[in-house]
C-alpha cells in the first residue's frame, strides 16, 4: 500500500518514515524538533512531540502510533494514549504523544525515532439498540471476571 505524505518543512531533511527490517509493521517516526532545542523529558512527565508527517490514509483504515518496545524498556518512554489513533479523514501534522515512565530525564533530539506508525484496516461498525442482548457464560462479569465459576459469582 503507498500512503500520500507530505513532510513539512521542519520534518523535510528527516525522510519520510521506514521500516529498519524488511518485515518490519511500523514504520518509525522521528522528532522534527528544532536541532538546538532538545527536548528533556523529565520522569513523570507528557510532551506532544512533532513529527513534520501528514498523511492520507484511504478509507477503511487507520494510522496506530505504538510506543517503540526499546525505548520503553530502556529509559521507560511510552506513547501516552497508546495506540493513538489517526483517522483517514486527518490530514494535519502527526504527533506523538510520549510521557516519561523512567525515573531519570530523557532527552529528545531531532531526528530520534520516538515512536512506531502501524497503518491497519478497521471496521466502521454502528450500534443497534436492542431490548436484550444474547446471554453467554460470562454474561455481565467486569473487570477479571474471566475465569470465576458460576457457583462463585453466586449464579
Amino acid at each position: 500500500m503507498i500512503v500520500p505524505a507530505v513532510l513539512l518543512p521542519h520534518a523535510r531533511a528527516l525522510g519520510l518514515p521506514k521500516r529498519h527490517s524488511e518485515k518490519a509493521a511500523g514504520l518509525d517516526l522521528q522528532a522534527a524538533i528544532p536541532e538546538n532545542e532538545p527536548i528533556i523529558l523529565a520522569p513523570g512527565r507528557r510532551q506532544l512531540v512533532p513529527t513534520g508527517l501528514c498523511i492520507c490514509l484511504p478509507d477503511g483504515f487507520e494510522g496506530q502510533v505504538r510506543s517503540r518496545s526499546g525505548l520503553a524498556l530502556k529509559a521507560g518512554i511510552m506513547v501516552l494514549n497508546s495506540p493513538g489513533t489517526i483517522d483517514s479523514d486527518y490530514r494535519g501534522e502527526v504527533g506523538v504523544l510520549l510521557i516519561n515512565l523512567g525515573d531519570e530525564e530523557f532527552v529528545i533530539r531531532r531526528g530520534d525515532r520516538i515512536a512506531q506508525l502501524i497503518i491497519s484496516p478497521i471496521i466502521l461498525a454502528s450500534f443497534e439498540l436492542v431490548s436484550d442482548l444474547q446471554p453467554t457464560d460470562r454474561f455481565i462479569g467486569g473487570f477479571g471476571s474471566t475465569g470465576v465459576s458460576l457457583e462463585e459469582r453466586g449464579a
